[in-house]
């Protein structure tokens, strides 16, 4: 008894500091659940006003589409909507649910944010574009309007995201594209692309390996029920009707024409010579910046030298320097062939 009596504070020490080894860091853990669980929720009720928001213009949203956008049931669907009214961001009427002003403002601010983050992955990373909107979903709702601000401020204030799609300021205003779908244009007609609808994924995937961008120059060169064929100053690109709609266009001028002498540096034989025209659209961020520090600029005449025992990649004097470049590098740069002088 004596010697239980003697121990009982060295016991008791031990239970208190086995007390608190097993639940501070439970505590620690249940804040992370809970930070976690509201993001989540935010995030679910953010995607929801974007998409009530998206809606407007296209036959509205309800409580079905709402739920088929999100993979929820219906009922909890039903129980989303009705905490978006009470906040104020959504009314409901008609079966349709539509955004208040609030929620417009609301939901401009998270599409910000996409497209922001969009912007930043094509100019500042090498992540491939069939990448960039899932990421941007994600960061879309953690950035806070002060670093969306910075954002902006970093990228130079763009307009428009990646895809074309405008990017609204702070004040919630937009520029829009102002295209149409491609297959309301007529065959012969010389277009811009101005916007590439990265939903759904699959046809963005098929739109991304047809190598189309925002900006590219081109020539409907034929309109059919079966397809639409677009020639331009990088390649011919044969479209689907159901994919061609998701790509946006401008008419422009019938003097504005595509250079017929066009090639790919790729396509040069060791000892031709030609020059660049332009850097495809589709070679963005640290890739490009590395392009043009190489001297590849519109006007540089570069000659292929030699390939490599396996065939890439290929050896290019360009502005005194002999530098290695790889097909798929080679295949982005537009040039002009020039005749050749004898020495």
């Amino acid at each position: 008894m004596t010697l239980l009596a003697e121990a009982w504070p060295a016991i008791l020490a031990l239970v208190v500091l086995g007390l608190a080894v097993l639940f501070m860091p439970q505590r620690g853990l249940l804040d992370r659940w809970r930070r976690s669980r509201a993001l989540r929720d935010r995030s679910v009720a953010e995607d929801a006003l974007k998409h009530i928001y998206k809606a407007e213009g296209h036959g509205g949203a309800d409580v079905q589409s709402l739920a088929g956008v999100l993979g929820i049931s219906t009922d909890l669907s039903a129980e989303l909507a009705s905490r978006l009214a009470r906040r104020g961001l959504v009314e409901m009427g008609d079966g349709r649910l539509h955004v208040t002003q609030e929620g417009r403002r609301y939901a401009l601010q998270v599409i910000r944010a996409h497209r922001l983050w969009e912007h930043y992955l094509a100019q500042e990373t090498g992540f491939d574009e069939r990448e960039w909107h899932e990421r941007a979903e994600a960061a879309e709702h953690r950035l806070t309007p002060q670093e969306m601000d910075e954002l902006s401020a970093l990228l130079g204030h763009p307009t428009h995201d990646p895809h074309g799609d405008p990017i609204p300021t702070a004040d919630g205003d937009l520029v829009p594209h102002g295209g149409t779908p491609l297959t309301e244009v007529e065959e012969g007609a010389t277009v811009r692309v101005v916007h590439i609808e990265d939903e759904p994924t699959t046809v963005y995937a098929q739109l991304v390996a047809a190598g189309l961008q925002p900006g590219m120059l081109a020539r409907v060169t034929e309109a059919s029920a079966e397809r639409v064929v677009l020639s331009s100053e990088e390649a011919e690109h044969v479209l689907a009707p159901i994919v061609a709609a998701n790509v946006f266009v401008i008419e422009q001028p019938q003097a504005e024409v595509i250079p017929p002498d066009w090639r790919r540096l790729s396509d040069l034989k060791p000892g031709e010579r030609a020059e660049v025209t332009a850097i495809s659209r589709s070679c963005r961020g640290p890739e490009r910046r590395r392009m043009l520090d190489l001297g590849i600029l519109p006007g540089t005449v570069i000659e292929a030298e030699f390939k490599s025992p396996s065939g890439d990649p290929t050896a290019y004097l360009i502005r005194g320097a002999t530098i290695a470049l790889r097909r798929s590098q080679a295949d982005r740069i537009c040039v002009r062939q020039v005749e050749e002088v004898d020495g």
